[in-house]
């Protein structure tokens, strides 16, 4: 059996993670898709939010579990017994930005990272963008699932009031 990991902090998770996710469950046995904790980044929602709204979105898809880790993610692989990494990239910064990473977790623990070109209807989404467009009232409906939009707009209320 084949075990993949698809990572992110999923901040929210997007309609963009989605097809990525959707995508790889076709390619392996199991996907488990982890969010993780990143310090440099700035969260919106905490790990287990996060957990919820991507078990909520995975819900339909019979070979995607979701977790959450802390540490390195290739720890978590050795720990899951997974043998690839999924990243979705974007565009040429994505990959610049993934690529030293993917040789560093092979070196690390010979674990390969998979790489899959995100959908062109959704190459310009990403978590930032989606909250930043959102925070000022702008329309990011399309942009995430119906339940995660809900979340994100009361979230976002919450945060002005």
């Amino acid at each position: 059996m084949t075990r993949a990991v698809c990572p992110g902090s999923f901040d929210p998770v997007t309609n963009g993670h989605l097809d990525i996710i959707r995508r790889s469950a076709r390619l392996f046995d199991e996907l488990v898709v982890a969010t993780g904790t990143n310090p440099s980044k700035g969260r919106l929602f905490d790990p287990d939010e996060r957990i919820e709204m991507l078990r909520q979105t995975c819900a339909d898809i019979p070979n995607v579990t979701v977790r959450g880790f802390t540490g390195l993610i290739v720890d978590f692989c050795r720990e899951i017994d997974a043998t690839a990494i999924v990243k979705g990239l974007r565009g040429g910064n994505d990959y610049e930005y993934e690529l030293p990473m993917a040789q560093m977790n092979a070196h690390l623990t010979g674990v390969e990272t998979v790489f899959l070109t995100t959908n062109e209807s959704w190459g310009y989404v990403s978590s930032s963008l989606v909250k930043e467009v959102a925070s000022f009232g702008g329309d990011v409906s399309a942009l995430v699932p119906a339940a995660v939009h809900a979340r994100l707009v009361e979230r976002l209320a919450e945060r002005r009031s």
